[in-house]
């Protein structure tokens, strides 16, 4: 066991993946590590998981030393990045510390989101210098696709690492700062001995578009329209909120707000100043007396998800708001991977109505929060940093940042993976331990590990149905009653015309008889052989294994 003072890195979430950031950074003796927490988010479940509201790490190995746990800082306001708070939190209990913005929106989520729970949270600004625990922890002043997002220059026992967190290269964000690259330049002069980096646009050639262009982009298309418009973006990006609010001005038209999150986020960008010097933000009900080529509709629901307000709109049973043939919809965001087919769905919708549908492929109406290469290029440039750990992307993307730093003269690149213990220093990079690491699900009211949620089950069951018999034996060994069977998701009849209930009740009374008398008293050998029964029976006449159960009691 080590006893030489240690700067490891180990992430529980965000490395091979997108979504669900949560990394550690640990100081002191293989023993006795104070641990910083950088991040604490959720992701989305996929079909994989069905039934389930959010993903959340599996943080045992925090649990485990929560003691040492000196501070959670987080970067910014997405839900992939602070979105588990609300829920896990109280596992650790450890001092929280975030920019107003971000604290201003987990006080929302609270008793709405997520549990009413009372999360002590320091407010602290970007360029703020702060020791938490060993560590010397300045907050850097990135740029992304929300307010005031961080990047982190954390200093433990003589070294540096730099934490990107998300970030692009936008001179013209829309809101807030800008990124300060004399100051990220400074740090390069100062030794980075670590560069811990956002990889998710680390395929992309070239530098992202600006929140600007965009705004002129929409301008342009509200100024253009002839009837209503709708625009449905991301609520957390405020820069986009503020240049659809700016467009509609322009075009002399109204604002109207939909959707309960997006609600939320303006509520705190107004108190923040962020939305300052616009013409009023109007209310849903609002909707209807204004002239249709006199409003524009901001709204939540660009991914497609079927509560929210464009999915409503779409499928016409929105109690506020109609859109009809000439109106145009303004897709301002990408679509998630994942969401594709609900996107589509939606749009299809629209479309068929008659509507105009904008996305990014039509036009510059969106652009990404993330560095492609040339911002990559730009960042190195500043910061020169010894040693690289791509993070933030999955497999193709941390291969292809890797790639990227090795041009760039970087010696020392590791490609990691969720639950590598990585030593920072001293010495070359390299993992000496492993955490346990995993997801839990947020699965309506409850928190619990995949596999008690029952989302194996479900899965069975949208595949291949369910059967459940039902039957019932004397104290003799004599069946007592009819065999009930009732069939889920499973078809009426087989190929021949005979009823699956019938094909199943005789293969379960056939087994049940077969059984010698004194046996059948064994109440879990009857089980076992009706159950068997019935899923043999509905394999031989339709080729699929359902879920099956059976019901013995004892009379």
């Amino acid at each position: 066991m080590s006893s030489e003072n240690q700067l490891v890195f180990l992430p529980l979430g965000g490395v091979g993946e997108i979504g669900m950031n949560l990394g550690l950074y640990g100081m002191g003796p293989e023993d006795d590590r104070t641990w910083l927490v950088v991040d604490f988010g959720v992701s989305f479940a996929g079909p994989e998981l069905p039934g389930v509201d959010l993903v959340l790490p599996d943080i045992r190995f925090l649990q485990e030393e929560r003691s040492r746990i000196a501070g959670i800082v987080i970067t910014h306001a997405h839900e992939d990045h602070y979105g588990a708070l609300p829920y896990i939190w109280n596992l650790v209990e450890a001092p929280v510390y975030a920019t107003p913005f971000a604290a201003g929106l987990l006080e929302a989520k609270y008793g709405v989101d997520g549990e009413q729970v009372d999360i002590p949270v320091t407010i602290v600004n970007q360029g703020e210098r702060l020791n938490i625990g060993p560590f010397d922890v300045e907050l850097l002043t990135m740029t992304h696709s929300i307010p005031e997002p961080c990047g982190l220059a954390i200093r433990a026992n003589g070294q540096m690492v730099v934490h990107s967190g998300d970030w692009k290269i936008d001179p013209t964000p829309g809101v807030g700062k800008s990124m300060d690259m004399e100051r990220l330049r400074e740090l390069g002069e100062e030794g980075v001995d670590a560069l811990i980096c956002d990889s998710t646009n680390a395929v992309r050639d070239g530098v992202s578009p600006s929140e600007a262009e965009v705004q002129a982009e929409l301008t342009r298309i509200i100024k253009e329209a002839t009837g209503r418009v709708a625009v449905t973006t991301f609520a957390s990006n405020v820069a986009r909120i503020r240049a659809v609010a700016e467009a509609a001005a322009a075009a002399e038209r109204e604002i109207v707000v939909v959707g309960r999150s997006m609600l939320r986020v303006i509520e705190v960008a107004k108190e923040l100043g962020y939305l300052d010097g616009l013409p009023p933000f109007r209310d849903e009900e609002a909707y209807g007396h204004f002239p249709r080529d006199k409003v524009v509709m901001i709204c939540t629901g660009s991914q497609g998800e079927n509560r929210a307000a464009m999915a409503r709109i779409a499928a016409d049973n929105h109690r506020q708001i109609a859109l009809t043939s000439g109106d145009t919809v303004i897709f301002s965001s990408r679509t998630i991977p994942g969401n594709e087919k609900a996107v589509n769905t939606v749009i299809n919708s629209l479309v068929s109505q008659g509507l105009k549908v904008i996305t990014d492929r039509d036009a510059l109406v969106h652009v990404s929060g993330h560095p492609r290469r040339g911002e990559l290029d730009q960042l190195y440039n500043l910061l020169k940093p010894r040693k690289v750990i791509p993070v933030h992307g999955e497999a193709l993307h941390l291969a292809c940042h890797k790639d990227f730093a090795l041009s760039k003269g970087v010696k020392d690149v590791k490609i990691i993976k969720d639950g590598d213990m990585v030593r920072l220093a001293p010495g070359p990079l390299q993992v000496i331990d492993e955490a346990p690491v995993g997801i839990m699900v947020r699965d309506g009211d409850l928190l619990m590990l995949p596999e008690e949620a029952g989302v194996q089950e479900r899965r069975k069951l949208s595949f291949a149905g369910t059967v459940v018999v039902s039957l019932a034996v004397s104290s003799k060994g004599e069946l007592h009653g009819d065999i009930d069977v009732v069939l889920f998701g499973i078809p009426e009849f087989n190929r021949d015309g005979d009823p699956f209930e019938d094909l199943v009740h005789e293969a379960v009374y056939g087994a049940v008889i077969s059984i010698p008398k004194p046996r059948r008293k064994d109440v879990d050998l009857v089980t076992e052989a009706a159950r068997r029964a019935a899923r043999y029976a509905v394999v031989e006449h339709w080729g699929k294994k359902p879920l099956c159960r059976a019901l013995v009691r004892k009379v």
